[in-house]
């Protein structure tokens, strides 16, 4: 059985064009015209995110999941959910 990750997600800054998300040694960007469903969020929000496996993001108080691989390359994933509102 595979040990749990013992290091944390961490959103290293926000802008008006996306967040940053700091896993392990390397850097995302999150942007916002690729995850519209972000835009509106609090900091509190972006920030409470969880990595429970290697490909696998959550934002428990916006209930978002995310592939790590769909932030890499966006294009690789053109089927996705529009953002409500």
């Amino acid at each position: 059985m595979l040990g749990t990750a013992t290091s944390q997600p961490e959103v290293t800054h926000v802008s008006k064009r996306g967040f940053w998300l700091l896993l392990d040694d390397e850097e995302l960007l999150v942007p916002f015209a690729e995850f519209p469903w972000f835009r509106q969020a609090s900091i509190e929000q972006l920030t409470d995110v969880h990595w429970p496996s290697a490909d696998h993001l959550y934002w428990p108080q916006l209930d978002i999941d995310l592939s790590v691989a769909s932030i890499r390359n966006p294009a690789a994933f053109p089927l996705r959910a529009s953002a409500a509102g």
